[in-house]
Order: structure tokens, then C-alpha cells, then sequence
């Protein structure tokens, strides 16, 4: 298993856009990701823990005036993300290597426009609490990064993850919608048809997926 992510470890060291530890970018990004990766003004979208960053190719295909960062610790998993958005020629993607704890280190206070958080990792077990990034100390840190009236979606097929969530959410954020149901609700043209790898599998297998938006509550 090692020796199969090698290659993709490599790639991530001469990806352009993937920022990570040993690269210049990686200690000087901080407030200046418009100036020095996208090189232009526009809105800042994050996905976290993104995985093989498949919202992030996607959603910036469908907004190609938005710039994208996915965020994961996993090199190997950004590795194919990175690729993807290679082999489409997207200027508008970044990722970057890092566990979510340290997203201060890259990013100023009011930095980002939006944040999608898509099938996170449930952490079921009660003692796992403080790493469910639904958790109010990772709320927190995404309300200081995001800016004032700045969007955040969360998307899930765990039920026990979701009711938790509904309850941690509306002390840093105002819920403005919400299903138990995405694929039958009318919300679900808000994915733009964007699947996950996981997704696909979980409702071929009769899951629910629940998804909310929500704004900031920070005060100008």
C-alpha cells in the first residue's frame, strides 16, 4: 500500500497546485492567496477534508469566477484531485496539505467567502466528539475565517452526525435551509450533480443524504 502512494507523493511535490510542507508558498500564503496563487480578486471557496477533492474540480468547473482550495492531510487522496484538475487545465484549484486544526496558519480572519464540508468523517463514538468537524471548537475556527454573511454547506449520510450537527451549527451559524433528504428535495440543484466516490456508494445502498446551508453569525 506505502510503495502505491509513492508515485503520488512525488506528484504532489511537483504539482503546482498543491500546497504543502517544503514548499515556499506553504509558510508565506497566509492572507494572500489572491495575490500570490490565483493572481485575482475573486471570492475564496474552501472544501474541507476534501478528500479526492471532487467538489473542488467540480464546483469549480461550474464557477470558473471562484477560486477553490480543498484542504485534506491525506497526500495521497490529494494527489488524484490535483490531477484531475490538472489534466482540465483548471487555474482556479489549490489544495492544500494540512490537518484542519491549523487553518489559522493559512488563512486571515474574514480570508474566505464560503466553506463546504462534505462527508466528513462521522467520528460515531461519544469519546471522538472533539474530532467531529461539526464540533464547536472547529465551528468557531471556520466563522473566524469566513467572512461576515460568508456561506457554509455541510452534506452527510450520517443521521447521528447530522442531529448533532443541527445543534453545534446555530451557535456560530444561522441555518437558512435544510433536508433530511437531498435527492428528493428541491434543494439538490444546489450539487449541481457533484457525487462523491462515498456518496454514490452510500445511497446506492438506500442512505439518506442530509445537507444544510448557513451563514455566518459574525457582526460587522
Amino acid at each position: 500500500m506505502a510503495r502505491r502512494k509513492l508515485p503520488r507523493f512525488e506528484y504532489n511535490s511537483q504539482s503546482e497546485n498543491v500546497i504543502e510542507r517544503g514548499k515556499e508558498l506553504y509558510t508565506t500564503i497566509k492572507g494572500k492567496w489572491r495575490e500570490k496563487y490565483f493572481k485575482n480578486g475573486n471570492p475564496i471557496v474552501l472544501e474541507l477534508a476534501c478528500g479526492k477533492g471532487e467538489y473542488t474540480v467540480g464546483l469549480a468547473q461550474v464557477y470558473p469566477n471562484k477560486n477553490f482550495i480543498g484542504i485534506d492531510i491525506k497526500g495521497d487522496r490529494i494527489a488524484r484531485g490535483s490531477k484531475r484538475a490538472n489534466d482540465l487545465l483548471l487555474k482556479n484549484v489549490a489544495f492544500l496539505r494540512t490537518p484542519m486544526v491549523f487553518l489559522e496558519e493559512f488563512f486571515e480572519e474574514n480570508e474566505v467567502d464560503e466553506i463546504w464540508l462534505i462527508h466528513p468523517d462521522p467520528q460515531p463514538r461519544d469519546k471522538e466528539e472533539r474530532k467531529r468537524l461539526t464540533n464547536p471548537k472547529y465551528l468557531n475556527l471556520f466563522n473566524k475565517i469566513l467572512k461576515i454573511d460568508g456561506l457554509f454547506f455541510f452534506k452527510t449520510d450520517n443521521f447521528p452526525l447530522f442531529e448533532y450537527s443541527l445543534i453545534t451549527i446555530p451557535k456560530e451559524f444561522e441555518i437558512l435551509r435544510q433536508t433530511t433528504d437531498l435527492y428528493n428535495s428541491e434543494l439538490i440543484n444546489e450539487h449541481f450533480g457533484i457525487e462523491t466516490h462515498y456518496e454514490k456508494l452510500f445511497v446506492s445502498k438506500g442512505y439518506k443524504i442530509n445537507y444544510l446551508a448557513a451563514k455566518s453569525l459574525k457582526k460587522g
